[in-house]
């Protein structure tokens, strides 16, 4: 007896709800069309906090819209997993109408999360069992900090994958990994039929055969809805044909009143986030390529966050200035929106000079910069905190907190956690870090804020 199967999916969303609507309704009619027949899945990264609507809720009304629209499993991305305090992560799928299925995430003491399983069977009306197992991106130095422990996604799989065939007919990965290791998984195990990748932002039009495995992706923020459709003999127990295509939710007809909704999602988020932080009696203006009061401001932060012995960050994250008045968290987010954390980098005193050598004339300022946690457009001018810069080339002298620079020294500076990540520095790449999670930038900035500028001081 022939069956016929069709798998949907989506992935990194980061909260892009432009489209959102009209896949809420896309999904609405398959599911009427197709009865039975049909699964949903989202491969993480559906949260992103530089959303006032995600901020705001923590990424439980990310979890809502989610039970609207009918899916029926997911798994999280690193903005799920490493953006979200440790209770939010443990809070975000309490009221989720549907599993989180995750086979490489524990608690530190070794126990599996309530909230995460690690495969579940799914079975069609014809009695085709679905087996679904899930996986995201092992990043140790950012769950670690978090409480959380992560583990090698490729040692679970190989732990979970002879139990999992067995009880199943069509073996589906959700994985939150990267195209290149969705390619060694393919290569490594194949019996697994399907994977739905995620991470990486890749685009496989009609999906990629690599030995037996069929490999998805449908790219960013919602462009793109995967779909696989799977012809399934049940008497011969195999699969007749898989194939993948992608639709463009930008060719589906627009939903009534979609610019409505999306706008309402932002302003629910917006009034969530109205408490008070500070007083203003002046404007604090941004500037991307010049250093100012509030970008000083920033960086000093950083350093007294970390008890550091100085700081350095791109002027680019600060996306404009504040006006004078009462300062809320809404004010803080709209102009440090992004995902990006503290962090300390030991730098001895001559690698530290190597890394001011490469910021002279500010080579990266005017660079476009995306992903890595950044979720504006400069990088920026470099703004310096107990660092200064005396001259140029071999007669370049460096004085932190006053002193000369030690060239032996191993000096504790702070920055940004997307310098770990992104190639802008090899300096930093290699050196040992400590990341401070689960505060954001913008959390330093409400607190340096309320202590400079405090409520009270409001004029009557």
């Amino acid at each position: 007896m022939l069956e016929k199967i069709w798998i949907y999916h989506t992935n990194d969303i980061h909260s892009h709800f432009e489209y959102w609507p009209r896949i809420h309704s896309f999904f609405t009619s398959e599911k009427m069309k197709l009865k039975g027949q049909m699964f949903l899945f989202d491969i993480g990264d559906h949260v992103d906090r530089f959303h006032p609507f995600t901020e705001g809720t923590l990424g439980q009304g990310n979890v809502e819209l989610l039970n609207e629209a009918g899916y029926q499993g997911v798994t999280i991305g690193n903005n799920e997993g490493i953006t979200l305090p440790h209770d939010g992560l443990d809070q975000l799928y309490r009221k989720a109408n549907f599993p989180c299925i995750l086979a490489n995430l524990y608690k530190k003491d070794g126990t599996r999360p309530h909230w995460a399983l690690p495969w579940r069977l799914y079975e069609t009306p014809g009695g085709t069992k679905l087996g679904v197992v899930g996986l995201t991106v092992d990043f140790s130095n950012f769950y670690n900090p978090l409480d959380w422990m992560i583990t090698d996604p490729f040692a679970e799989l190989a732990r979970i994958l002879p139990n999992l065939r067995r009880n199943c007919d069509i073996v589906v990965v959700l994985s939150h990994l990267g195209l290149s290791d969705d390619e060694r998984i393919a290569e490594l195990y194949p019996e697994v039929d399907i994977i739905l990748g995620a991470h990486t932002h890749h685009i496989l039009e009609k999906g990629a055969l690599v030995r037996n495995s069929l490999l998805c992706g449908a790219g960013k923020y919602g462009q793109y809805i995967g779909k696989v459709e799977i012809h399934y003999d049940r008497e011969k127990r195999e699969i007749l044909s898989k194939r993948a295509e992608l639709i463009a939710t930008e060719d589906l007809p627009e939903e009534p009143e979609e610019k409505e909704i999306t706008l309402k999602l932002f302003a629910t988020g917006k009034e969530l986030l109205m408490k008070p932080v500070a007083y203003l009696e002046k404007d604090m203006p941004g500037d991307s390529f010049e250093e100012t009061e509030l970008s000083r401001l920033l960086c000093s932060a950083l350093t007294e966050w970390c008890k550091a012995d100085c700081a350095f960050l791109n002027a680019g994250v600060l996306l404009d200035g504040l006006k004078a008045g009462i300062v809320t968290e809404f004010d803080v987010h709209q102009i440090c929106p992004h995902p990006i954390n503290p962090m300390v980098v030991f730098l001895r005193g001559q690698e530290l000079k190597e890394v001011l050598a490469a910021n002279m004339n500010d080579p990266f300022a005017g660079l476009e910069v995306r992903g890595f946690g950044f979720r504006g457009k400069i990088f920026g001018k470099i703004i310096y905190d107990r660092i200064e810069v005396i001259g140029k080339g071999s007669g370049m002298e460096v004085q932190i907190g006053g002193d000369a620079l030690d060239p032996d020294r191993i000096y504790r500076v702070a920055t940004l956690d997307m310098f770990a990540i992104a190639r802008f520095y090899p300096t930093i790449l290699r050196s040992e870090k400590q990341f401070y999670l689960p505060e954001f930038l913008r959390d330093l900035l409400k607190w340096k804020l309320a202590e400079k500028y405090p409520l009270n001081e409001m004029k009557e």
